[in-house]
């Protein structure tokens, strides 16, 4: 039996629908083009659903191990590996996390920097943003769950508007179809795939679900809207630019907010910029308060206070990292780590989990008939 969560603290089935899409779409969606289409060109939006089936079939097997268990990915460690190396195990999981917020916060920053405030030092606007996430987190799970609610309903308008550019798009770019080779297009689908990370959430938040051996359709369904938002935009991408100009353009999606014109605004993706701070809201809230979750779990140790390392820890970093180089680097060994976390670890995971489960319990079965 895995670790029971009181009821007022658990969420509704349905919000796990925000839970997936919401940490799936974030500071990724700006830029994933790029990337893709260097590898799978016109064909970059098979590579994206390639990857998402992949995802799909990955939530999957995280439903099959937490109804196994019955709890999250702190108490499979600790069953599977003991207390102690299940602790470690966990607490890489949590390091992961923290990492993952910084290179979403610290992103987010640079394009602060580059497109609106470009003397704004960096400290400023990182210890403003992790003040208000800490308020915000020390609410409770409830509120981090509020924030990906919004997170997903309030900036939905934006991914409307940019079928705008559509005025200027050549769809027959992207004929003939399939014009690159499998091995190309699964290329791709592992460059699209780092766009889909941040689902393994999951793992931390599934005992806080009511009715939770329910909530997997909503899960699949956000997986889906997830696939659905990534395969528009590489669509209107495609479009919209020739292939040389996607090599070329770092921030494709942000871009093409510079089209958009009303006559009331003159610099549309400044509106963009400010909304898509609601958009990678989730993304950072649940990743810092899944590792001060592990940090209380593990360690023993009231949550709120592991918060407070978690946030001043996140600060420190995305302070330290001043130059574009730096935050490339972390943000390569992050989307590494996760690719192999989810693609790898986790599939193996609920193997171990499945198979020692079958032979506690018929261990169980031969020392009760005995």
């Amino acid at each position: 039996m895995g670790h029971q969560v009181k009821e007022p603290f658990l969420v509704s089935t349905g919000m796990t629908f925000f839970l997936v899409h919401g940490m799936q779409v974030g500071i990724g969606a700006l830029s994933f083009q790029r990337a893709i289409v260097k590898i799978s060109g016109y064909d970059g939006w098979i590579s994206i659903i390639i990857a998402g089936i992949v995802v799909q079939i990955i939530i999957a097997l995280m439903y099959a191990l937490l109804n196994r268990a019955n709890g999250d990915l702190i108490s499979v460690h600790k069953d599977i590996f003991g207390k102690w190396l299940g602790g470690v195990f966990s607490v890489i999981f949590g390091v992961y996390l923290l990492l993952l917020a910084v290179v979403i916060l610290r992103i987010y920053i640079q394009i602060v920097q580059a497109w609106v405030f470009h003397d704004l030092p960096t400290w400023i606007i990182t210890l403003i943003l992790a003040w208000i996430f800490y308020l915000l987190i020390s609410g409770g799970f409830r509120k981090v769950v509020g924030i990906c609610f919004l997170g997903v309903i309030v900036p939905a308008p934006l991914f409307t508007i940019l079928l705008m550019p559509l005025e200027f798009g050549h769809f027959i770019n992207m004929l003939p179809i399939w014009k690159h080779t499998l091995s190309e297009l699964i290329a791709g689908a592992k460059e699209a795939s780092l766009s889909y990370l941040g689902f393994e959430i999951l793992l931390l938040c599934y005992p806080f679900i009511k009715q939770r051996e329910k909530s997997h359709k909503w899960a699949q369904l956000g997986g889906l809207m997830t696939i659905f938002a990534y395969t528009s935009l590489m669509v209107i991408s495609l479009a919209f630019y020739s292939e040389e100009q996607l090599h070329r353009t770092i921030w494709a999606t942000l871009t093409l907010f510079k089209v958009v014109e009303f006559p009331f605004i003159e610099r549309f993706e400044y509106i963009g910029i400010s909304l898509w701070l609601l958009l990678i809201s989730p993304n950072i809230a649940l990743t810092v308060w899944g590792a001060s979750r592990i940090g209380k779990r593990v360690l023993g140790i009231n949550q709120r206070t592991v918060l407070v390392f978690v946030i001043a820890a996140l600060a420190l970093i995305t302070m330290f990292l001043q130059t574009s180089q730096e935050i490339e680097t972390l943000a390569l060994w992050v989307s590494e780590f996760g690719f192999y976390f989810v693609g790898v670890y986790v599939p193996l995971l609920v193997m171990v989990y499945l198979a020692v489960s079958h032979l506690r319990s018929g261990a169980d079965e031969k020392t009760t008939t005995g």
